[in-house]
This record gives C-alpha cells, sequence and structure tokens, in this order.
C-alpha cells in the first residue's frame, strides 16, 4: 500500500525558531526529531507571506501570477483546475483535514473527504452582515466542541486579544485541553480511530497558532518568561522614530513597542511553538500505538513567518527574512523514500512546492497546472537542476514590494516608492546592514533587478515595461488574469 502523508501546517512560524536550528530560547525537541528522520530545507520560502495567498500556493501547487492571490483578500471562491486535497482523494486516498483551511466558501471541502474546521478568527465571517451560512458561527467546529463541554457562550474574544496583536500577550485562561493547539490533534487523533484502514490516509493537520492571539497556556508562558529572552534584531536602514507612536497599538504593525510588552510577547510566541511541538509529539504517539508511524512520510511547514519586533516591525506580509522565511521539513521514518536522514537542502524551496513533492510521495500523476517542483529528485541527488532564484511580493498599499531572493543574496523593491535594498544574507543573514548604494555590489543588484524586471513584465498593474521598474502603480490583491478561473 501507498504511503500514508501526513501535512503538519502551522500559521505564522519563523524559519528560525527550532532548537535544531541553534535557536537561542526556544525547545522544539519533536520538530528536531521530524528534521533527524528526513532533510530540513534553510532557504524555504512563502513567495505571499500572508494566509490568504500563502495557502492558495500549497493547494493549488501555481506560483502567485497564476493562483492570482498576490495580497490579502477575503471572500475570492476558489476556482483552480486541480487541488491537491483532490488529487489525493481520486488517487484513493482517505483525506482529511482538521483545524485551520482559510479558503472561500469557508465550507470549501477542496476534495477532502471530510474536514474539521477552525481557521481562528476571521473578520469577514464576523460582521454582522454576514449572511448565516458564511457567519462563523456555522463554520467554525471547534466553539461548538469548546461550549458543549464548558457551557455558555465562549467565544474567540474572551481572552481580550486581537487576532493580529503581535505585541500582546496574556496566557490561555481555561484548562489547557480546551486550547486550540490540543484540539487539533484531539480531532486528527479520532481521524486515526475512525479512518478506513483499506486505504492510505492523507491528513492536514492545521493549527491556528503561533499566529495571535499570543496565549500559551500558563505553565509555557511561565517557563518562556523565566529564560533571558534575545533580542530582536535591528538593521542599521530600520527606521527608529516611530513619530505616530504606532508601537504603542494592539496590532502594531511596526513602532516602538515598550520593552517589556515586547518581551511578554516574543516569551509568548515561543511559548507557543514550544506547546505545539509537545501536541505534535501526542500526535507521533499516537501513530505509533496505530502502528502506522513507519509506514507515514510527514511534511511540516509554515504559511509565513513574524517579525516579532525586527528591524521595529511586527506581523508579516513583507519581503524580510523573518516574514518571508519558513520552517520546511520532510521526515521519512520508516525509510519510505531513501533520504540521507538528517540532513539540510540550501536551494531555495516554496509553498507551492508541497503539491508536487506530496503527490510524488503517493506516485500520483502531477497536473499540467502545477508550477511548483517536488523536492524529492533533489534531495535524492536526482537531479542537479533547481529553480536559480524565487520572486515574491505582496500587495499592500504604500508597502507593496516585489523581491527576488535566490539563498544567497536578496533585492526588495517598493512598489509605490521606488525605495530599493540588496541584503547579503550569506554574510547578513538577518539583513542588518542594506547594500543597495554599495558599488561592490552594483553588478549582482542589476543582476536581480532584471530578473524582476523580466517577471513583472506583462503583468495587468504596470509595474514593467521589460526594460524598467515603473513605480507608482495601482496595486491589487487579486489578479484579474490569473489561471483561476480555469
Amino acid at each position: 500500500m501507498k504511503p500514508n502523508i501526513l501535512m503538519i501546517m502551522v500559521d505564522q512560524m519563523r524559519f528560525d525558531c527550532l532548537s535544531i536550528a541553534e535557536h537561542p530560547v526556544v525547545e522544539t525537541p519533536n520538530l528536531d526529531e521530524l528534521a533527524l528522520q528526513g532533510v530540513r530545507f534553510t532557504n524555504a520560502y512563502s513567495a505571499t507571506p500572508t494566509c490568504v495567498p500563502a495557502r492558495a500556493a500549497v493547494l493549488t501547487g501555481m506560483s502567485q501570477r497564476s493562483h492570482g492571490r498576490v495580497g490579502y483578500q477575503e471572500r475570492v471562491p476558489y476556482q483552480y483546475p486541480h487541488l491537491l486535497p483532490e488529487e489525493m482523494s481520486q488517487a484513493g486516498y482517505h483525506t482529511q483535514a482538521v483545524g485551520k483551511m482559510h479558503v472561500y466558501p469557508t465550507r470549501n471541502l477542496c476534495g477532502f473527504h471530510n474536514v474539521i474546521l477552525h481557521d481562528g478568527y476571521l473578520h469577514h465571517n464576523r460582521m454582522k452582515d454576514t449572511p448565516v451560512r458564511e457567519s462563523f458561527d456555522h463554520t467554525d467546529d471547534y466553539l461548538p466542541w469548546l461550549r458543549e463541554r464548558l457551557g455558555g457562550h465562549r467565544d474567540l474574544t474572551d481572552i481580550g486579544l486581537d487576532c493580529n496583536a503581535s505585541a500582546m500577550s496574556r496566557p490561555w485562561h481555561l484548562p489547557e485541553e480546551f486550547h486550540p493547539t490540543n484540539w487539533v490533534v484531539t480531532q486528527s487523533i479520532d481521524f486515526l480511530r475512525r479512518r478506513d484502514p483499506s486505504k492510505p490516509f492523507f491528513l492536514k493537520m492545521s493549527f491556528v497558532r503561533p499566529h495571535p492571539p499570543f496565549d500559551p497556556p500558563q505553565a509555557y508562558f511561565d517557563y518562556y518568561m523565566s529564560l533571558d529572552m534575545d533580542e530582536p534584531v535591528i538593521g542599521d536602514w530600520a527606521n527608529d522614530l516611530d513619530e505616530f507612536q504606532e508601537g504603542l497599538r494592539p496590532t502594531a504593525g511596526g513602532g516602538n513597542v515598550p520593552k517589556q510588552r515586547l518581551k511578554r510577547a516574543r516569551a509568548a510566541y515561543y511559548a507557543l511553538i514550544a506547546h505545539i511541538d509537545d501536541q505534535i509529539g501526542r500526535f507521533i504517539q499516537s501513530l505509533i500505538e496505530y502502528q502506522v508511524y513507519n509506514n507515514t512520510v510527514i511534511l511540516f511547514v509554515s504559511d509565513h513567518g513574524e517579525l516579532l519586533g525586527d528591524h521595529h516591525l511586527l506581523r508579516k506580509s513583507l519581503a524580510y527574512e523573518g516574514s518571508a522565511k519558513i520552517p520546511f521539513i520532510l521526515s521519512d521514518p520508516g525509510n519510505q523514500l531513501g533520504l540521507k536522514k538528517g540532513t539540510t537542502c540550501q536551494n531555495v524551496v516554496e509553498l507551492r512546492d508541497i503539491m508536487p513533492t506530496l503527490l510524488d510521495v503517493a506516485n500520483i500523476q502531477i497536473p499540467k497546472s502545477v508550477e511548483g517542483k517536488s523536492v524529492l529528485p533533489l534531495v535524492k541527488n536526482e537531479t542537479s537542476i533547481w529553480r536559480e532564484y524565487l520572486h515574491g511580493e505582496h500587495a499592500q498599499g504604500k508597502q507593496s514590494h516585489h523581491f527576488i531572493v535566490n539563498g544567497k543574496e536578496k533585492f526588495i523593491w517598493y512598489s509605490q516608492t521606488g525605495e530599493e535594498q540588496f541584503f547579503n544574507l550569506k554574510e547578513d543573514p538577518y539583513e542588518t546592514k542594506n547594500l543597495i548604494d554599495q558599488q561592490a555590489y552594483a553588478h549582482k543588484i542589476n543582476t536581480l533587478r532584471q530578473l524582476l524586471i523580466k517577471e513583472l513584465e506583462g503583468r495587468e498593474e504596470g509595474y514593467s515595461d521589460g526594460t524598467q521598474l515603473i513605480v507608482g502603480k495601482q496595486p491589487q490583491a487579486v489578479l484579474l488574469n490569473s489561471k483561476n478561473d480555469i
């Protein structure tokens, strides 16, 4: 029988928050074990680093130009020719999703046989003019579960933290077993009980955390608050003026956050990751008990990162490493794939590579609409041909930008102002020195700029005429001439 496939997806986890990556604070023994049982990709990126477009790349295997989501916009229907769970289901896999999907319509199965859904707080399904069928009371499975067990009209807002409050934190207010992180694993374990044993399974276990609210269980919060906290990385180019006191807002995207407040937020963020790690360990124990661990291939990934105060910035969507670079681990505990275990791969991979990789694992034909590549030939040394660079972007008003990254250097262009940045990632992995005006790098900068000019040529926004980048063109979150309506 074909191998089972488990995709573990977290939300807003930085690339460096793994103890196997030598993070100075956070501890992730179970994720470390997954890495030791497979390959860890050290240059994995989210080309459009917010939830909606990132998850479109995962499910379609397409680039952002083709799936059409180049910014954050909700209520855009999923109209794609091929989706990952759909292909798995048609090939005989018993498919299940638990946790976050962030698709539209919210109850869209996307080809899964069943979805047990908790997207967290989504603004569009909380508004009072939302149709009943799209309201959070009808599209969330976690809250009814919680209310059945504890009574009352409990809600996601009870803790008092906004869903984008990256500068705020407080411990979880209920027993740990009722935390959304535990719920995802509880429901996933129940799938192991209910699944069809005559079929291989494809399970997407998708956590809402460590995305805000930063609300780890008390024991995790207390432990990380007791540690010496590492400091955010501040580049010599970063703006530290904060003339409008943005850093005082609960949902600040940047600015000068009060030191103690930021320390608590960082401690809570690390605590949420440690909590997820323990719950992943809990699920792995269940895989062992159900005797399916050794014939299950596991992929662990995040949709994007969290800036966490780096360069006086918070949250995600920007091109900097804390936001766009992600953890990406392919684990093979039962030696199904013949990987060289405990190794790392430095090639640039992206979320669009997940669909072809998992279809390759399952020996399922990869649809022609897929633009990502399976990483299996890469990590098994069966090919030396791989992408030389990645084009990323995000439409976001004045902060709309594009970037080219090749694992060694990064070029960033802000489309509304024309500002450019260049970082030597090999020598400066946290982007502390903007080298855009350094003559010694002029040739490399121009090479990357020319790649971006080529990538944007013919785009409907008019960012490029094929010879130069054009500043000030109106950004849009969804492309009209994408392939999402094929």
